[in-house]
């Protein structure tokens, strides 16, 4: 489980077998604060399994993996270690569970903030104003949305922390709908279903 609040953006690459990414968690071999084999980290959102720690990360990423999200293609990573317990949770719930990847199509100034418009996904159930979602692993707000697209308002401080500002018109962009919009729309459907098959029954 994650918060969707981004740690640090590294450069990494894909060698065609495994994900490999600048290590910014270097520290000596007795502290608590290395990061470890078996280790679970959120890299542009997606939750992956760390197989070898030197100067770098090393991750196995799957097929499913790669057709899902942008990791083969990006050069910069938004990296975030997995939330302890007592930790605080500044962002949101993100599992690292990534839906696909939306496009971004632009962005524009607004006063002290910068509006970012995305294509709106398949789970458009998911996309609501004030709703929660992740995107590049990173927990932003729904500004706004249209039939076909979504806008965030960024702050400065996201923008510069994280790999958005990399964006251009075109970018694939992972993203992962919030948890809680998933569970309500798999009861509502299964409310739905049961309601039909009742009224078969009735009639």
């Amino acid at each position: 489980m994650f918060t969707g609040i981004i740690q640090h953006v590294c450069k990494g690459y894909f060698d065609g077998k495994r994900l490999i990414i600048e290590n910014p968690w270097r520290c000596p071999k007795d502290s608590s604060h290395c990061v470890v084999i078996g280790e679970s980290i959120s890299v542009n959102g997606a939750c992956l399994t760390v197989v070898k720690v030197d100067e770098n990360l090393h991750f196995d990423v799957g097929v499913e993996t790669l057709n899902k999200t942008n990791l083969r293609f990006e050069k910069y990573f938004n990296l975030e270690r997995a939330l302890r317990v007592g930790d605080s949770l500044s962002g949101h719930y993100v599992t690292g569970h990534v839906d696909g990847t939306t496009i971004f199509l632009s962005k524009q100034t607004a006063k002290n903030s910068v509006l970012m418009t995305f294509k709106k996904p398949r789970e458009y159930w998911g996309i609501i104003q004030k709703g929660s979602i992740a995107l590049n692993g990173i927990s932003l707000t729904i500004a706004s949305v249209s039939d076909e697209t979504f806008t965030v308002q960024v702050i400065p401080h996201t923008l510069e922390k994280t790999n958005l500002k990399f964006l251009v018109p075109g970018s694939p962009v992972n993203y992962e709908i919030d948890i809680f919009a998933r569970y309500m729309k798999g009861v509502l459907d299964i409310w739905m279903k049961n309601l039909y098959n009742l009224s078969e029954m009735t009639f």
